[in-house]
């Protein structure tokens, strides 16, 4: 019975410990309250370059498909003769 106990007792400490650990920095919607103007005029700054880029790259033609130079074209169609 008391190696049960402490079997429990070790895995509920162990899902402590993976549940703190989300709550560390670097999780989604966590803001870190020493952290400086600089830093945070830092951060925007590297957003803003993110999201410029994000949109250049979405603004460039996609070919419709990628493998066609890979790839022998298609024979051509031939009538269908009775």
């Amino acid at each position: 019975m008391l190696r049960k106990n402490i079997y429990a007792t070790l895995i509920v400490i162990l899902m402590l410990g993976a549940a703190s650990a989300q709550t560390e920095k670097g999780v989604p919607g966590y803001t870190d309250p020493l952290r400086t103007d600089l830093e945070k005029k830092n951060d925007r700054e590297i957003e803003r370059a993110y999201q410029s880029t994000v949109k250049s790259t979405d603004k460039e033609e996609k070919k419709p498909d990628p493998w066609g130079d890979v790839r022998p074209t298609p024979p051509a169609a031939t009538k269908n003769k009775q």
